[in-house]
């Protein structure tokens, strides 16, 4: 090979190499920050760069998207002087290459204290119920600090939330028997209710159903009444339409006179004045028919005690009447049975006639 010819291909080499170190191709969604002899020049944009070779050189390479950062657990103090655990999700975006390269030397490192000491200050004001029911107010005020201290960073914080709050043991088990008495106690006053409802409806049902009952009695009792009253005035307009004998009157009065003691609440009953005419009316109508038996004696007068109405005239003499030897006392008993089988067939006849009556204006 000519010697000349080795120089030129050294050169040649060497500004192939020089060429390739000057031209820099960025991705998208990143960001070169470029040094001249140590000294920040500029940040390199996606796309293809030129940059002096062996003058500059690429410090940092950063990516320019919405990142993520879970920390880990740490430990807060309550008001109430609880220690719990949380952890916190970071959602963060760096918006200028230069300050987060420059302003601070890690930037999560000094987002994550941040956060704790932000965190810790902020549940420091809290008890343990309200920061286990403040998340919404804790991460607002979380992201507040942290956007307000990481702004000269270049990073901006989109969101902050809590992943997890961990109080101690004991205190989950306290808060477990406390949720297990208040569910308890829900359930009494739900069954409670549910009884109280019960006997309410109950109580309707039955006030509903004596009121309903207490409505048919007093319909029965009226419409029994009715029936009875047009009954007895059947009855009655049969008796004057129909002109009854008056021995068949008397001697249904004398029938009716046992059903007053039938009843098991009498323990007396009265004989009324009316009952000596209507002896007298029923044998003196069949008076004629007896032969030769004598007419039955009246019966006796009642005579006053002298003692109880203080009277000391002497008794009154008894009324005369026929003596009542077996003869007399044979022929009236026979008179009375024929008395009562006449009495029977004029009720009979008259009960027809009333049945008759009663369907004469039926059939007009």
């Amino acid at each position: 090979m000519d010697p000349v010819l080795i120089p030129i291909l050294v050169a040649a080499l060497v500004v192939v190499l020089l060429a390739a170190s000057a031209v820099r191709i960025v991705p998208q969604a990143r960001r070169y920050n470029v040094e001249r002899f140590g000294r920040y020049l500029r940040t390199l944009q996606p796309g293809l760069n030129l940059v002096l070779p062996v003058a500059d050189r690429i410090n940092t390479k950063l990516d320019v998207r919405e990142q993520v950062y879970s920390s880990d657990p740490k430990p807060v103090i309550t008001e109430d002087n609880l220690v719990v655990n949380i952890d916190t999700v970071l959602y963060y975006q760096i918006t200028d290459p230069r300050a987060a390269a420059y302003e601070v030397a890690d930037y999560l490192q000094a987002i994550d204290q941040l956060t704790v000491t932000t965190l810790r200050n902020v549940i420091g004001s809290l008890d343990l119920e309200g920061t286990l029911t403040s998340r919404e107010e804790i991460n607002a005020r979380l992201r507040a600090v942290l956007d307000d201290a990481t702004g000269k960073w270049g990073i901006r914080v989109n969101r902050v939330e809590i992943k997890a709050i961990d109080p101690p043991q004991s205190i989950k088990e306290a808060m477990e028997k406390q949720m297990r008495a208040e569910r308890d106690k829900r359930a009494a006053i739900l069954h409670a209710e549910g009884e109280r409802q019960a006997k309410i409806l109950t109580a309707e049902g039955t006030k509903q159903k004596d009121i309903l009952e207490a409505q048919g009695t007093q319909q029965a009792m009226v419409l029994r009444a009715d029936g009875e009253a047009k009954a007895v005035e059947l009855v009655f307009q049969s008796v004057h339409r129909n002109n009854a004998d008056p021995k068949v009157l008397a001697y249904k009065y004398l029938e009716t006179l046992p059903h007053l003691a039938g009843s098991d609440n009498n323990t007396f009953w009265v004989i009324p004045g009316e009952l000596t005419e209507a002896i007298r009316t029923v044998t003196g109508a069949f008076g004629d028919r007896s032969g030769s038996g004598p007419s039955p004696a009246p019966p006796p007068s009642v005579r006053p005690d002298p003692a109880a109405t203080g009277d000391d005239t002497p008794d009154a003499a008894p009324a005369p009447g026929p003596a009542a030897g077996p003869t007399g006392s044979l022929d009236a008993a026979a008179v009375a049975d024929e008395a009562v089988k006449q009495a029977d067939a004029a009720v009979s006849q008259a009960k027809a006639e009333a049945a008759e009556a009663a369907k004469s204006p039926r059939r007009t």
